[in-house]
C-alpha cells in the first residue's frame, strides 16, 4: 500500500506498507519504482513454469 500525505507529497515521497503489515517508511518515488521492477522482475509467470 502507497500513503502520499501532504509531508510525502512535499518531499517527493511515498510511504510504503506491505501486506504483512511491515511498514517500510517513506522513501523517494523513483526508488519505490525500482524496488517493484526488481521484484516483478525476478518472479516467474506459472506459464513459464510447465
Amino acid at each position: 500500500m502507497l500513503v502520499v500525505g501532504e509531508r510525502e507529497a512535499a518531499a517527493g515521497k511515498v510511504a510504503v506498507r506491505l501486506r504483512s503489515g511491515k511498514d517500510l517508511g517513506a522513501m523517494p518515488l523513483d526508488a519505490f519504482i525500482a524496488r517493484m521492477r526488481r521484484e516483478a522482475e525476478s518472479r516467474v509467470d506459472m506459464v513459464d513454469c510447465g
